[in-house]
């Protein structure tokens, strides 16, 4: 005769099966799951709603420092008196971290249908269209000085790259004027005239000679992609390719799957590798961004997207407790740091996007990097946690201690990061939902889910 289940474990029996159908009964688990209070930040799916309130008050904060205007920089004063050039003369737009936001203002209007973020954009590109005029007066003037102050003569790649890639997607989408013939001016400066080394690597001669940065990467390569696209000239598709592969030939340590910051040809087998954050972040997005255009077929496509996954798989092992990533990614004991997570987030939801890397197994890993950023959104829209700008340094000392705070180079990235992952959230391909009792977030592509096993 079969005995019968003592009466412990008959109840011990009850409540698993009550456990069990109330995880089936909420699958959502976050943030009604019973562990809330283990996690530094709101682990839970985001909503399309919650992101775009965080990228509205970041517009927000950056619509608050007050539209673009002609200053006199030796003065300080503006410009009002357009009748005659000024050899002092240039346009406050905001530097390469600027070119950044208007992508990120781009894609956000593109993603959320809403039209402030491309309206501020269409704004800041009138005010270059209506000023034009004045600063090739200036050139016709003042040539020989460089009185155009890096507008229509720049003298490096942070001064036409990122805003080169913004103002080509602009054109190619009907925003704001055409600013062709200033496209024409800073492409001819990336392909012909910016240094570089024997080989074509794009390069510089400052702090160190013959140094490359990992930072170049997207102040060429996302311009040269764009501009493949836009003329058809195959001519900028390859040399956007060689761009990332020279690079990554000199920076990219393949053991460690992450990118140091620069290299100097004066210690060429030698040189110091720290991996800062926002360098691998400029590197990613660069990669992404010339991915969606290089033509399937191009004979470098295969070792980017080799690249990009390595580097996608070291990162999501680096990512904190928080969702964010660290100043240096390696080093736990240096500070979490904004503009680099909103970078990766962004990459990492492009990436499964467009299929180039698993949704289940790095979904999850975006939509964590975008709980880290939004937790450093203030109400107010500014962005904390952000390093300044930053040189090529020798020792650990100056990344560990540069100054981190509320700072241009976070927005750019942070509109990017929720559009993206606002279009994974979207993404039909996908279901996407939080596990039971405070469990991992979980993203399972339908088809296979519909299939079975």
């Amino acid at each position: 005769m079969k005995s019968l289940p003592r009466p412990c474990a008959l109840l011990s029996t009850l409540a698993l099966g009550l456990l069990a159908s109330t995880a089936l009964a909420d699958p959502s688990g976050m943030p009604g799951g019973p562990f809330p209070d283990q996690y530094p930040v709101p682990y839970a799916v985001p909503t399309v709603d919650s992101i775009t309130a965080v990228m509205v008050r970041v517009l927000g904060h950056v619509e608050a420092s007050g539209a673009p205007k002609m200053v006199d920089y030796s003065t300080k004063q503006e410009i009002t008196d357009f009748s005659k050039p000024n050899l002092h003369a240039m346009a406050t737009l905001g530097g390469y971290p600027m070119g950044v936001f208007h992508s990120g203002a781009l894609l956000a209007g593109e993603v959320t249908g809403d039209k402030r973020f491309t309206d501020y954009t269409a704004a800041r590109l009138q005010f270059i269209g209506d000023k034009l005029p004045y600063f090739e007066a200036q050139e016709a003037a003042f040539a020989t000085q460089k009185g155009s102050r890096n507008f229509l003569i720049p003298q490096n790649l942070d001064s036409c790259g990122a805003w080169g890639a913004a103002i080509v997607t602009a054109r190619q989408s009907g925003v704001g004027p055409d600013l062709k013939p200033l496209i024409d001016r800073w492409a001819d400066f990336v392909s012909n005239k910016q240094y570089r080394l024997a080989d074509g690597t794009l390069a510089r001669t400052y702090p160190q000679p013959e140094s490359i940065w990992a930072d170049d990467m997207y102040m060429s390569v996302p311009f040269l992609a764009q501009m493949g696209k836009m003329t058809g000239d195959t001519r900028y598709y390859d040399d956007a390719a060689r761009q990332v592969l020279q690079i990554s030939d000199r920076l990219f340590i393949w053991q460690k799957g992450l990118y140091a910051h620069a290299w100097s040809s004066g210690n060429a087998d030698f040189n110091p590798e720290f991996h800062w954050g926002r360098a691998n972040g400029w590197c990613e997005m660069a990669m992404c961004d010339l991915l969606d255009v290089l033509p399937q077929d191009h004979p470098a496509r295969p070792a980017i997207l080799k690249i990009l996954r390595t580097h996608l798989k070291a990162l999501a092992a680096l990512q904190s407790d928080h969702g964010l990533w660290h100043q240096l990614l390696d080093h736990e004991d240096s500070y979490l740091e904004t503009s680099c997570t909103a970078m990766f987030t962004y990459s990492l939801a492009h990436a499964v996007n467009n299929g180039w890397i698993s949704a289940a197994s790095y979904g999850p890993v975006a939509i964590a990097g975008w709980i880290g950023v939004a937790s450093k959104v203030g109400d107010d829209g500014s962005v904390n946690g952000v390093c300044i700008g930053t040189n090529y340094a020798s020792d650990a000392i100056y990344y560990y201690h540069r100054p981190e705070r509320d700072d241009v180079h976070g927005y750019g990235p942070v509109l990017l990061a929720g559009s993206e992952v606002i279009r994974l959230l979207r993404n039909d391909k996908y279901d996407i939902r939080n596990g039971p009792f405070g469990g991992s977030i979980l993203l399972t592509d339908k088809k296979q889910a519909q299939s079975g096993p």
